[in-house]
This record gives C-alpha cells, structure tokens and sequence, in this order.
C-alpha cells in the first residue's frame, strides 16, 4: 500500500524546486495535494502535471508572508478536505548582502517569508493536527540552520531559527501525535540557485569543490529526505533536523 494513500498535505513553494519534486513524490505514494505558491503560471502547471499523473491536486494563489493569506490557504484545504495529515513548509527565499550593507527592508522580507511563514503555516497546522491527534509537518532549514556563512545574516538567522522553531514544535505536540522535523538542504540545482547564479550572487563551482561528494544536490534527494521523516514508520523521530548537503556541515578542513 502506498505509504501516504489518502492523506491530506500542503506543500508551500509546491509549484518548483523543492517542493515541486516533494508534491511528485507524496502524489506517487497516494497523498492528496494542496500546492501554495506565488506564481501562478508554474502553480497551475504543476497541478495539472499531477491531475495528469493521476492525483489529487489543488492549486492556491498566495503568499506565506501574512497571517491572512495563510489563513485563507488552509480555509481552502478544510472546504475540499476536512483537514490536513501534511504540511511541508518549502516556501523561502534566499539573500546575499553584506550585514552593514543590509537594509531594514530586506532583512525583514527574509523574516517575513522564511521565518514567519513558517510560523503562520504550522500554527495553522497545528491547530487542526492537534485536534485530531496526528500529523506530520516538516520544515526547510538549511545547512546555514548549522553553520555560518558571510554576506547572508537574515538568511543564516531565518533558518538558525527555523531549526529552533522545528523543536520547540516538536516538543509541545508530541503528546498529541503530531512530529516536527525539518531537512537542512546544501545547496540543490534549483531555479532559486540558477537565478542567483544568473545575477551574479553566486558562483557555483567553488561550491561543488566545498562539498565532500563533489556536486550539488538534486531536489528529488531532498524530497526523499522529507518523506523519509513524513513516513508514519518513523514515529519515533521528531525534533531532529535531518543535514542533506553531501558531508558540508560535516567538513572542517580547508
């Protein structure tokens, strides 16, 4: 039997990257899936590429960046399906700046998305696993949830605090049933990465020399990693934040 046959989950930044290739593998183990996103172009094909594969798909128009429009996205989800057994918390963005060169605009929209809307989604979340005594919820951290990097202080300190936030969760719903894990990626062939790469903030060669296995990540390996710690045969595991980065975090020598 598939392992998600008939669950409900939600997947933010479900409509590329990452969380494109989460909402394909959950679809292909049996789970119904609601996709949040700001484009709505790359939204409405990514649901019909999994109408078309055979699932279950409802895509929503909106942001993680406000208590409201998270609100609304999971009023969508209860009028369809009654509830939710999933959400994966994908949704983020990423900035390179020096920290005195830094604005209060854009430190807080990387605390607007990668933080709060982390927050917004899984008390909403929350509220409904809670209540009926189960679900699963897994956050996108990120290697710099572990470690430091120069030039991306909101970034570092959104996803240092994710990390926090996954286990505190963790912590005070595990007596209801509900897990909190979240995968801390190294840096994957995503268009995020590609569009970084194209302005010039990032160069990815010295980044595949820094990683042990010699390459970046695919965002099929991050999703196996997050249904790995999505799987109810993994009860066990919650408030852990699982490094998926190729040795990164695990190397210290040059």
């Amino acid at each position: 039997m598939a392992r998600f046959a008939g669950q409900r989950a939600l997947v933010t930044g479900g409509a590329a990257g990452i969380g494109l290739a989460t909402a394909r593998a959950l679809a292909a183990e049996g789970a119904r899936l609601a996709l949040l996103d700001i484009d709505a172009a790359r939204l409405e094909a990514a649901a019909a590429e999994l109408h078309a594969a055979g699932a279950e798909a409802l895509p929503i128009l909106g942001s993680v960046a406000g208590p409201e429009p998270v609100a609304e996205a999971f009023a969508r989800i209860d009028a369809r399906w009654g509830g939710l057994d999933i959400l994966v918390n994908n949704a983020g963005v990423i900035g390179k700046r020096a920290a005195l060169d830094l604005t209060d605009e854009d430190w807080a929209r990387v605390m607007r998305i990668n933080l709060d809307g982390v927050f917004f989604c899984a008390r909403e979340a929350g509220r409904r696993m809670v209540a009926q005594g189960s679900g699963a919820i897994v956050n996108l951290g990120s290697i710099y949830s572990l470690v430091a990097a120069p030039e991306r202080l909101a970034y570092c300190a959104s996803k240092a605090a994710v990390a926090a936030m996954t286990k505190v969760l963790a912590i005070e719903w595990a007596a209801h049933g509900v897990r909190v894990n979240a995968v801390a990626p190294g840096y994957v062939e995503t268009d995020l990465i590609g569009a970084a790469v194209r302005a010039g903030e990032l160069d990815t060669a010295p980044l595949v020399r820094r990683t042990p296995v010699g390459r970046l990540a695919r965002p099929e390996e991050i999703a196996r990693a997050i249904l790995f710690l999505l799987d109810p045969a993994n009860a066990y595991v919650t408030g852990h934040v699982l490094a998926v980065d190729g040795g990164w975090t695990a190397y210290g020598y040059v």
